[in-house]
């Protein structure tokens, strides 16, 4: 059994080589490995804050030492290893794969990984409405219109909107101006690649940059947003009824959106987050 957290952690996630950029995923067929520590602790280095294992600090697949700027964001991946029974599940260490990922993934990768939100701004989410029937129009309206003047008054990116599945070109003006915002709120030190990686998963989770964006810089809560980008979906299920096999994904999907949220709502490290884009 390993009693080194940098060789444990180096086979309990998935290597840096098999990982997309923000999101690693544990082989279903690889055996949970067992709790081999007592006790999960935060310690003050330079930098930030480390996770302790029985006095031994924590590091990434990549076997990068894991520091995050605050003491909340610690005790946060702390509390996940401290909650593991006698075997270790990455499933429920959301905010652990987090942070690894944006430590060995999105930390080597800033501008592709901006470069993805970019794409993700030019096809968002709340630009594509639903004609019919009447019910839906309206939910969408109501949940998603006060996101796009958002977008417009503070973010200065005025967005068009289509109907259905007919491609809507944003203005360029508009797309410069998210980068804009996405590069204000990530900013830049130690705590950049976190913001980015959070950032990305909300983004990615809920198929809206703009919604993200709002999140990220507190316009709404989380409750808000994760309602809001699943207007569509809450629909069909009122319709048709509920899935338990699509409702579990999205409870799991859930887990991961409330980590990334919280994460940017951690990694601040001294910065106004989003400062210039307000």
């Amino acid at each position: 059994m390993p009693n080194d957290p940098t060789d444990f952690t180096a086979d309990f996630f998935v290597p840096e080589n098999e990982r997309d950029p923000v999101k690693a995923a544990r082989d279903p067929a690889r055996p949970l490995p067992r709790r081999f520590y007592k006790e999960a602790t935060v310690g003050e280095v330079e930098g930030g804050f480390s996770v302790l294992l029985d006095g031994r600090p924590v590091n990434t697949p990549a076997k990068r030492r894991i520091v995050v700027p605050s003491r909340e964001l610690a005790e946060a991946l702390a509390g996940e290893w401290a909650g593991q029974g006698e075997l270790i599940d990455p499933a429920t260490m959301p905010l652990t794969k987090l942070v690894n990922s944006a430590l060995d993934g999105v930390a080597q990768q800033m501008a592709e990984v901006e470069a993805e939100l970019v794409r993700y701004a030019a096809s968002d989410l709340i630009c594509y409405r639903a004609g019919e029937p009447a019910s839906l129009a309206a939910a969408q309206s109501s949940a998603w219109d006060p996101l796009l003047a958002f977008a417009r008054d503070k973010l200065g990116a005025r967005l068009t909107l289509a109907e259905g599945v007919m491609f809507a070109a944003q203005p360029d003006a508009s797309i410069a101006a998210l980068v804009a915002a996405v590069r204000a709120y990530v900013g830049e030190g130690e705590g950049a690649a976190l913001r980015l990686a959070a950032l990305h998963v909300m983004t990615t989770l809920t198929g809206s940059l703009i919604l993200a964006l709002a999140k990220a810089l507190n316009e709404i809560d989380l409750a808000t947003a994760w309602a809001a980008a699943h207007i569509d979906e809450d629909f069909q299920m009122r319709a048709w009824g509920e899935d338990a096999e699509a409702l579990a994904r999205r409870e799991a999907r859930f887990r991961e959106m409330a980590a990334a949220a919280f994460l940017s709502d951690c990694a601040t490290d001294g910065q106004e987050a989003g400062q210039g884009a307000r």
